[in-house]
């Protein structure tokens, strides 16, 4: 039997998806770009990719693997709906003074409904981060979990960003003023965050908070 190696997994894929691209191979498995390129290097091809295809798409694991039988299992129309997982990483965003929590590793990988997920943006930018403190009550309670775009960045007054100032991060509505940033708490315990000069050379937006995901017990 030949060898079963990255680019004919990749082949026979995009032969099946329609893809032209690692990038939307990717996103076909709900993956960020990054793992893609790194399975290339490493000469792998993880099991779970060839399962997400099965179960995402109803591609026969079979003809993955050796190019024998049939592309489909499944009757094409009654393919399962698109999941795409997004990464939650362990860092978090303080609702507060700042966290230096800022440790990019992954914790777990949390599935989203693909068409909902692709209207919010662009979903290899997007990864799910947890609240800690009080600052941002009541729109976002310690405990949260929000979903944030890395790409989308440009600044729309009042709307909420994860935001990093020097070696910390936090989450805060931002007002773009000529010269200046402000960064605003819903809670009106806690001052506005004033950035001007060479304190804004500091600031990197991470992101904007497109979605909030809450425990009620």
């Amino acid at each position: 039997m030949p060898k079963f190696t990255f680019n004919t997994f990749y082949k026979r894929a995009a032969e099946a998806l329609g893809i032209k691209s690692q990038l939307e191979l990717a996103e076909k498995l709900g993956l960020n770009r990054s793992a893609v390129s790194q399975a290339k290097k490493k000469k792998i091809i993880p099991d779970k990719w060839i399962l997400n295809l099965y179960r995402f798409h109803g591609i026969n694991p079979d003809w993955i693997e050796t190019g024998k039988g049939q592309v489909f299992i499944k009757q094409k129309g009654h393919v399962e709906p698109e999941h795409i997982s997004v990464p939650k990483v362990k860092a978090r965003l303080c609702a507060g003074d700042g966290s230096f929590e800022t440790n990019p590793g992954v914790t777990n990988q949390y599935l989203f409904q693909g068409e909902w997920l692709k209207r919010k943006g662009q979903v290899n930018k997007m990864v799910l981060m947890d609240i800690f403190g009080n600052s941002m009550e009541p729109e976002l309670k310690n405990g949260d979990t929000v979903l944030v775009d890395a790409s989308q960045k440009d600044i729309l007054a009042g709307l909420l960003y994860a935001v990093g100032i020097d070696d910390t991060i936090m989450v805060k509505r931002i007002e773009k003023h000529p010269g200046k940033l402000v960064l605003r708490s819903d809670n009106k315990d806690y001052a506005p965050i004033m950035l001007d000069g060479k304190h804004m050379n500091g600031v990197r937006i991470i992101g904007k908070v497109i979605w909030v995901c809450r425990n009620l017990t």
